[in-house]
């Protein structure tokens, strides 16, 4: 399958899945845009955004030296950078603190190719800092404290929008006692990578990741072979993961 249009450029943005304990589980916070404007207009997403100029600076003056055997200074800028956005996003969207090394990095998604606007989104977690949520009244609507179940269920029903890195990522919050045991899982996990490829199976439009059968060619969705992907075409989104 081959896109004849250039892909837009790449920016970099954080996302931050704040997480508290319940007497039913972990809940996870979700805010919800503006229905008719923005970015994932009328979406319940997590709180994050754009690495900005600011974030930037201060990374490139905090990155260390290329050192053989690590990761590049360039890297690491983007990593250092991320990390300022995420804390800056939730103190801008929410009113909340987060401590910048209380953040776990779990996952970097990349957009599809034929995607409007492509950032390069570092996921993180962590646990909830105490406050009152003020939400940016510019960018954000209402807000929700949801067991992950809770919102998958929601959105199965069209109660609520959801984007796929926000689904996903719910999805693999599912089943845990304890927001502790949610961090530290996600802590010996490390770093997942989603390179998405917007593609289609006999079901419908899909979402292919590296180690689908599927991921370079729509052709072999059918076949017998690994996959991760995810069905979108219609409700309940249908995810699959297998070696």
């Amino acid at each position: 399958m081959t896109n004849d249009t250039e892909p837009a450029p790449l920016g970099v943005a954080a996302t931050v899945v704040l997480l508290r304990d319940s007497s039913a589980g972990p809940e996870v916070l979700l805010l919800e845009r503006p229905r008719h404007r923005g970015s994932f207009a009328g979406a319940w997403v997590f709180p994050g955004g754009g690495v900005d100029q600011g974030d930037r600076r201060q990374a490139d003056a905090a990155a260390p030296a290329d050192d053989a055997g690590s990761v590049s200074r360039t890297e690491a800028a983007e990593q250092l950078a991320a990390r300022r956005a995420a804390v800056r996003e939730v103190r801008e969207e929410t009113g909340l603190d987060v401590a910048p090394d209380s953040l776990v990095a779990t996952a970097l998604w990349v957009p599809p190719s034929s995607a409007p606007k492509r950032l390069r989104t570092w996921f993180y977690l962590t646990t909830a800092p105490p406050g009152t949520i003020e939400l940016a009244e510019d960018e954000v609507i209402d807000y929700a404290w949801l067991r992950p179940e809770a919102a998958l269920s929601r959105h199965a029903s069209a109660q609520m929008t959801l984007v796929a890195p926000t689904w996903v990522t719910l999805h693999g919050l599912q089943g845990y006692g304890t927001v502790a045991e949610i961090v530290a899982s996600a802590g010996q996990r490390g770093l997942a990578h989603y390179e998405t490829r917007l593609g289609a199976n006999e079901r419908g439009p899909a979402l292919f990741w590296a180690g689908d059968v599927a991921y370079a060619d729509d052709a072999l969705a059918e076949r017998d072979g690994g996959r991760h992907r995810l069905e979108i075409g219609q409700v309940p989104w249908v995810y699959s993961v297998r070696e």
